[in-house]
């Protein structure tokens, strides 16, 4: 009995599955929640110069009602904002609660869930994310059986991911096939899903960063430029190119205005609550880009397989916890780079503890593995779910400059069997 239940585990279309169902519950367990009155709120330290949490803002919410599912209504509305020329980048009181902080190519995207009943919609948006994930890990150069742990280790998180109708398992899935594809060297669809990472969540763009390690890089920058003009332009169908311009200049002037607000689950939030210190954001940040780019300058290591999913591991942990608006959902996205920096080292008491700190901290701070006493005054204030992931990614930059070509090949690199 064992070893059936053990080969179902590791059984990937059983764990699609399994995704599939989940994501399929959540979104319609979400739509049955209906809406909930809006309660006013006093914001935390750290969050009183967020663009939401502003007295003026909240006050013109009072009353309303809103979803369960609020993230998705905001995505599906922003279609026909963009539709009828409404800025994109105001606050809609009626409608949803939150900013709009996407493209407007991403607006335009939404018209193919807009018009669907929201069950339907949410349903198949939250498919989007578990399955484009589930085959991006699956393209990883890992066998099998590390794959569907990877699988079963970021599922919580993706579960959070799903359970707040956010884009961040997509997002993940984006930056990993990326990663795949270059690999394998196909440079149009690698710049491919860069680019929609990028029309996402403008931090996407970081995985560019990753082409230096392939050859093409010319062909790579010309692909990707084709891509970004065509995605630029592509909101022209629905609305004309003055309103369009006018939206990108919106966008702009948000992103600026957002860019000083609150301090999140980060480096920053978790410096401000374990030590006090405050006003630190543009010198972590200034070292954060520092310490990400200070591998590259090892060109010998360039054509090191470990190497690059090490770099592939600091890329998708250094995004979340150097982002000043990291929240919980967010953390599908570093605690897949901290699976796949476990799985391309070789196996030390040491690594497997800091990973399963990881999964205890960071993937069940936010569920009733822990009491709600204890999520509520020490999880919760302190910032706890960004720690196990801030110390990992210094182990991974600590393995990035200190690592040998060719060494630590594990069991579990091999050409993944389809």
């Amino acid at each position: 009995m064992w070893q059936s239940i053990r080969a179902l585990f590791f059984n990937p279309r059983f764990l699609l599955v399994v995704y599939v169902v989940s994501a399929v519950f959540i979104s319609v367990q979400l739509v049955l929640l209906g809406s909930h009155l809006f309660v006013l709120w006093t914001p935390s330290p750290g969050a009183n110069d967020d663009i939401m949490n502003r007295s003026a803002i909240l006050q013109q919410f009072v009353g309303m009602r809103f979803t369960e599912y609020n993230n998705y209504v905001v995505f599906k509305q922003s279609f026909f904002h963009l539709l009828h020329g409404s800025n994109l980048y105001t606050i809609y009181p009626a409608e949803q609660w939150d900013l709009y902080k996407y493209s407007p190519t991403f607006a335009l995207f939404m018209g193919f869930f807009a018009y669907l009943p929201d069950v339907v919609g949410l349903s198949i948006w939250n498919l989007l994310n578990v399955v484009t994930l589930f085959f991006a890990i699956r393209m990883l150069p890992f066998n099998v059986r590390t794959q569907c742990i990877i699988l079963w280790f970021v599922a919580n998180d993706l579960l959070t991911c799903l359970a707040n109708a956010q884009s961040n398992g997509l997002m993940c899935a984006l930056i990993v096939a990326a990663f795949c594809c270059l690999q394998n060297g196909k440079l149009v669809w690698a710049t491919l899903w860069l680019v929609v990472a990028t029309y996402i969540k403008v931090y996407g763009a970081i995985g560019f960063c990753l082409f230096l390690f392939y050859p093409g890089k010319v062909r790579f920058i010309l692909y990707a430029i084709l891509w970004t003009v065509l995605f630029a332009v592509l909101p022209l169908v629905v609305t004309p190119f003055h309103t369009l311009v006018w939206q990108y200049h919106n966008w702009a002037d948000m992103m600026i205005a957002d860019a000083t607000a609150a301090l999140g689950l980060s480096v920053v939030g978790w410096l401000y609550t374990w030590f006090g210190i405050l006003n630190s954001k543009g010198y972590v940040s200034i070292l954060g880009v520092v310490l990400f780019l200070l591998p590259f300058v090892r060109f010998r290591m360039y054509k090191d397989e470990v190497f690059k999913l090490l770099m592939l591991a600091s890329l998708l942990i250094w995004v979340i916890i150097f982002n000043h608006k990291a929240e919980s959902p967010t953390y599908i996205i570093a605690v897949t780079g901290v699976a796949i920096w476990y799985f391309a080292m070789p196996r030390a008491a040491w690594r497997t503890a800091l990973i399963l700190f990881v999964f205890v901290f960071t993937g069940l701070s936010g569920t009733d593995f822990f009491p709600h006493f204890i999520r509520a005054n020490f999880i919760l204030p302190y910032k706890i779910k960004a720690f196990p992931c801030i110390l990992a990614w210094c182990v991974v930059f600590g393995e990035l400059m200190l690592l040998k070509r060719g060494e630590n090949v594990t069991s579990d690199l091999q050409p993944a069997n389809k």
